[in-house]
């Protein structure tokens, strides 16, 4: 059997080396670099296919693009093909649905649609799906800013996390087209900035976290209906601290009771308990990220530990988790220059 492996996603034009390969140690999770490609311009976020053959990146460039990456091998990523436009600027994040991959585009506020060949490579995009809409923060909500897609645990629905617009849509994929259409759109507190959605393990509850306001927003989805609604707000610091944190990205443990998130600027990883059906989350405390502006935030595929991938401090962090309080412990980091991403493989 192939050793466990992650990857890590980098911004090229801040000095980080592309997409680099990592071996994971079983044990302690310590990690070593394999092999990286640069073949990518800011392949800042990565998604992995099933069965971990192929990976694909967003270029998060003005011009916007997303690329394969043949993972087949022990070593370096190699790619799988030439990088294909998706019609959109600042590409931020991927997710694989239905046979495509779909992209949020930052600068643009748009999603876009790309078919996955039978080979693994990307074809032209075929659809791409534009948001509407601002926020009372003129410097960060002038428009639509998507940040994040994500298809929800039944695979029927694609949701679309909009910043710019408070709100998060909840799309159809029609796969034999390539195209979304927007089936509902949730919209959230004005001016808390939902940046990245994360489900509860029993697939009813989602918790949305706000990038211009230190919060999670608890909601209600239905699958059924694909309707996401919000039921109550939780802080990701603690009351009265100082100073202004940038949220980033949330995680929720495999057995529903935790929930991470992430904050730059504070430079911490938040814990908050979950209630036991999931409605409620309640800030427990914080602990060290490791490093400076922690962009990025994984669980590895036992729940027992957490990678936090720190832009502006050039590392990777690695914590173990407390199964019973679910406090993280730091226990070592490797360099990872303009690091933004870590996916398991």
């Amino acid at each position: 059997m192939r050793p466990a492996r992650v990857f890590i996603g980098s911004f090229t034009s801040a000095g980080g080396r592309g997409v680099t390969a990592a071996e994971v140690d079983p044990v302690t999770g310590a990690l070593t670099v394999l092999g990286s490609t640069d073949a990518v311009a800011d392949p800042s976020f990565l998604a992995l296919a099933p069965g971990g053959t192929f990976l694909y990146a967003v270029s998060e460039t003005e011009d916007g693009a997303a690329a394969a990456f043949d993972v087949s091998g022990a070593g370096t990523p190699l790619p799988a093909g030439e990088p294909v436009p998706v019609g959109g600027a600042s590409p931020t994040h991927l997710a694989l649905a239905d046979g495509h991959l779909v992209t949020a585009n930052y600068g643009s506020g748009s999603v876009t649609v790309l078919p996955v060949g039978t080979d693994g490579a990307l074809e032209a995009a075929t659809g791409v799906l534009h948001h509407r809409g601002n926020g009372p923060d003129q410097d960060r909500q002038a428009g639509p800013h998507a940040h994040q897609v994500l298809p929800d645990p039944t695979g029927r629905w694609v949701l679309s996390v909009d910043l710019g617009t408070d709100s998060v849509r909840v799309c159809a994929l029609a796969a034999p087209t390539g195209t979304l259409r927007v089936h509902t759109e949730t919209a959230l507190r004005p001016g808390t900035g939902p940046r990245h959605l994360a489900f509860h393990p029993g697939g009813g509850h989602a918790y949305v976290v706000c990038e211009l306001e230190p919060i999670v927003t608890v909601c209600r989805w239905d699958a059924e209906s694909g309707v996401l609604v919000p039921l109550g707000e939780a802080p990701v610091v603690a009351p009265g601290t100082e100073g202004t944190t940038y949220p980033s990205e949330a995680v929720v443990s495999h057995d529903g009771r935790f929930l991470w998130v992430a904050g730059r600027g504070h430079d911490s990883v938040a814990v908050l308990a979950l209630g036991a059906g999931g409605e409620e989350a309640e800030f427990v405390t914080a602990v060290g990220c490791g490093g400076h502006w922690p962009r990025d935030l994984t669980l590895d595929p036992s729940g027992r530990r957490l990678y936090a991938a720190n832009e502006r401090s050039g590392d990777v962090t690695w914590f173990d988790i407390d199964q019973e309080t679910g406090i993280p412990r730091r226990a070592g980091s490797i360099e990872a220059p303009a690091a933004s991403c870590v996916v398991f493989g």
